[in-house]
């Protein structure tokens, strides 16, 4: 298709771009984690976000450096996740809560009301998380959000933490931005297109969203990149090249 084919023209100016730009995993240190996550470090809740005691203390790479307090809370929980060889189930609990403070606007406010306090913050999530069956791991992450007010951020930390699992499986998302939805084989022929540019050991996956404003053409975000080939931004650059006048004295 013709839009595929305007992805594959460009792919040895992205391939130097994408090379250029590549991100190397970081590996964070007790020490680190202590100063950037006090909390993880010091609480007595640490205790299940650790090796049990006795064996020796395993070491994890982040995939990914993320900076910022959500940042910082969801690398600790990748971490703790990988320590305990539930990153799967934890990655699955935590959209789960997710998905319910979306459904539920009575847990969503309670999530974000700070005027409750902790000790019934905490109760109620411990009788959450027995009811849901969660791991430690999640169900002690939960608590430690009650206890410091983040519960509010939940999904946020949600966000940067499934972008740490998608690195750790090697997947990449694509964000696919359209009028209308994309037929499957074009969708098809994009993400082939997709794939070629990042290269071998990695997977794309793809997500569409529908935006009418853009009135025509893709918009695609990838690996950090975007590319705009959306009639919208088409339009706003020929305005702008029509009120140049140095323009005209070339025609």
């Amino acid at each position: 298709m013709a839009f595929a084919n305007r992805i594959r023209s460009s792919l040895p100016l992205v391939t130097k771009i994408l090379k250029s730009d590549s991100l190397s995993a970081a590996h964070w240190s007790s020490a680190q984690r202590s100063v950037l996550c006090p909390t993880f470090a010091n609480s007595e809740l640490s205790k299940n976000f650790s090796t049990a005691p006795g064996k020796k203390e395993v070491k994890v790479k982040v995939p990914l450096v993320l900076f910022g307090g959500s940042g910082n809370y969801a690398s600790a929980l990748y971490i703790a996740a990988v320590k305990a060889n539930a990153l799967e189930k934890v990655e699955s609990e935590i959209l789960d809560i997710v998905e319910s403070t979306k459904r539920s606007p009575t847990f969503s406010q309670f999530t974000k009301d700070l005027s409750v306090p902790a000790d019934t913050r905490v109760k109620a999530i411990n009788e959450i998380s027995a009811q849901a069956k969660f791991s430690d791991v999640t169900k002690n992450f939960l608590v430690l959000l009650s206890q410091n007010g983040r519960l509010k951020n939940l999904e946020t930390i949600a966000k940067r933490f499934v972008e740490l699992t998608m690195a750790h499986k090697g997947e990449v998302k694509a964000i696919v931005t359209s009028v209308i939805p994309l037929p499957a084989v074009e969708e098809k022929e994009l993400k082939e297109t997709l794939q070629e540019l990042i290269g071998q050991g990695k997977k794309v996956i793809l997500e569409q969203k529908i935006d009418p404003s853009i009135l025509g053409g893709l918009v695609v975000e990838f690996d950090k990149k975007v590319f705009d080939m959306s009639i919208k931004t088409r339009a706003r650059q020929m305005e702008r090249y029509l009120r140049e006048p140095a323009n005209f004295d070339s025609l």
